[in-house]
């Protein structure tokens, strides 16, 4: 069975870190998609693990902010 979750993706210096904020699963990589493969194993590997699948899932949406140029 494969299930989606959330992957979020920030730049820290060389570095992108990729993060599950559903698992809280945490990885890195030289390039995104070496970042999202990381995520990806770290992932499954917690799944596989711990057995737990989370049944609340993470929502995720915009927010306006005033920004004063």
């Amino acid at each position: 069975m494969r299930e989606k979750f959330i992957a979020v993706i920030h730049r820290e210096e060389e570095l992108y870190v990729a993060e599950c904020p559903e698992i809280g699963s945490v990885s890195q990589g030289r390039t995104i998609d070496e970042a999202l493969a990381n995520l990806r194993e770290a992932t499954e590997l917690y799944i596989e693990e711990t057995g737990c699948v989370p049944q609340d899932r993470a929502l995720i949406t915009t927010i306006d902010v005033a920004v004063n140029a």
